[in-house]
């Protein structure tokens, strides 16, 4: 009998852990909103036409992209910072 090795491809959790809002957004006018691009091909594409929809449909303010290097490792601590810092909502994303 062939012996299967495999893999949990869950990431384990960062220092901090997960933190949950501690409320939602009433409303995204005015707001800046944050994605986190993970380097999957056509993400920039899907990202595109959101962040323009979501600037005329709904009166976000502005937004913020940052890019990791590939989609297997976390975004880097200043770009978390970064995030943090300047939005109001924060997505990370996928795409193919």
């Amino acid at each position: 009998m062939a012996m299967i090795l495999v893999y949990d491809p869950t990431a384990p959790l960062g220092e901090e852990g997960i933190r949950q809002a501690s409320h939602a957004l009433k409303s995204l006018t005015g707001k800046v909103v944050g994605f986190i691009d993970n380097s999957k091909p056509n993400f920039s594409n899907l990202i595109d036409v959101i962040s323009q929809s979501l600037i005329e449909r709904y009166g976000v303010k502005s937004v913020i992209t940052r890019r990791k290097p590939m989609a297997s490792v976390p975004a880097t601590a200043s770009d978390m910072k970064d995030l943090v810092e300047q939005c109001d909502l924060v997505i990370t994303g996928s795409g193919d």
